[in-house]
């Protein structure tokens, strides 16, 4: 059975006035006093900076289960939400700035640094909060071909995550605003199927040769292998508020890169780059609130089709984790309930203001490692 893990990026936020807050040096240090004094064990979930200083980040450890995955979702944000408490914010699982009073703060490093000099305003207007999927691979073979296989289907990911409607106190129009900012970096998106590890190798050196990415850390295709651990790294998805989001984003791209293992790259070729970037921006425009393109059919189809056809493409490799049928649960609640964005946009409505939008989003996100407390009590 393959392992999953996911790395999560998320928001600091003023808990009295919404506003996103550079403090994540002095949540960092926070944590690293409670280790010191033995209150938080240094094996616990890890707690890191990202590019700005509004942003923190944390991560599962690899796991099999999807139940043993929530636990460890849960407890990482528990981790960065303690660390942000003692900086006095809150951490806060959605992808872009709700509410924004000055510009972001570049994090002390000098590969930060380097970013901004080389590309400017892009680096800048990149707080985003993005949530990556490891899952093992045989090799960089197996995660080529994989790679190949599994790219029609990644705009479906992207639709079930969509969380991020609002960008510095406006209504985009987009479930997933995240990943049109994004997708402006030169190496990031869908690409082209590369057939072997030498292809996608020198595709990347060249990449990397003229400009489009500093190094392999900044390769931000939606999916590639990753160069620290042994698995393929599914980028496309916002950080979902919902752990149980989270998770169910995760199984089914587990899901997808058995299927893809087994039976290879299907009929993936037939998917040109530019076809790929319009049903992902469908998926970004509309999240679950429209009709998405069927890969199955390449035509438009009801989401609840698109999602039983992925099922059906992955149906073996779902059953044989014991996902079959929390999936088909976990995406009748979420249609039931609303994606991230929907949700977003009830709080605004029930609310009256972006600010009311960012309280709603605290509380769901500090919800879900209380209620964690309180089962384990």
């Amino acid at each position: 059975m393959r392992k999953i893990g996911v790395e999560e990026e998320l928001m600091l936020v003023d808990p009295e006035t919404g506003l996103v807050t550079g403090v994540s040096a002095k949540a960092l240090r926070a944590r690293r006093e409670a280790e010191d004094r033995g209150e938080v064990s240094k094996d616990d979930a890890p707690v890191e900076q990202e590019l700005f200083l509004q942003q923190i980040e944390t991560a599962t450890e690899p796991r099999t289960s999807a139940a043993d995955l929530a636990e460890d979702i849960v407890r990482g944000r528990r981790a960065v939400g303690e660390a942000a408490r003692a900086a006095g914010a809150a951490a806060v699982a959605v992808p872009t700035p709700v509410l924004v009073a000055d510009a972001p703060v570049l994090t002390n490093k000098p590969r930060y640094h380097r970013m901004m000099e080389e590309y400017g305003e892009l680096t800048r207007q990149s707080l985003v909060c993005g949530m990556h999927v490891h899952v093992d691979v045989d090799g960089d073979d197996e995660a080529v071909r994989v790679m190949d296989g599994i790219r029609p289907w990644l705009p479906v990911l992207l639709a079930i995550s969509a969380n991020s409607p609002f960008w510095e106190g406006r209504d985009t129009r987009f479930a997933s605003w995240r990943s049109q900012l994004w997708s402006r970096w030169p190496s990031s998106g869908p690409a082209e199927p590369f057939e072997s590890t030498d292809a996608y190798r020198s595709t990347l050196d060249k990449m990397m040769e003229w400009g489009a990415a500093m190094d392999d850390g900044m390769l931000y295709l939606d999916a590639r292998v990753s160069a620290t651990y042994p698995t393929i790294e599914i980028r496309v998805a916002d950080v979902c508020t919902e752990p149980e989001d989270a998770v169910l984003v995760a199984t089914l791209a587990r899901a997808l890169v058995s299927t893809s293992a087994e039976t290879g790259d299907g009929d993936s070729r037939a998917w040109r780059s530019d076809l790929l970037r319009a049903a992902t921006w469908r998926a970004a425009r509309h999240g679950l609130s429209s009709t998405l393109v069927n890969p199955s059919t390449m035509e438009l189809a009801p989401v609840r089709d698109v999602f039983d056809a992925l099922r059906t493409y992955s149906e073996e490799a779902l059953r044989a984790t014991d996902d079959w049928d929390w999936t088909a649960d976990a995406f009748a609640r979420l249609l039931a309930q609303g994606t991230g964005a929907a949700r977003q946009r009830a709080a605004f409505e029930a609310g009256g203001s972006v600010e009311a939008v960012v309280q709603d989003l605290v509380v769901r996100t500090e919800g879900s490692w209380h209620e964690a407390d309180r089962a384990a009590s």
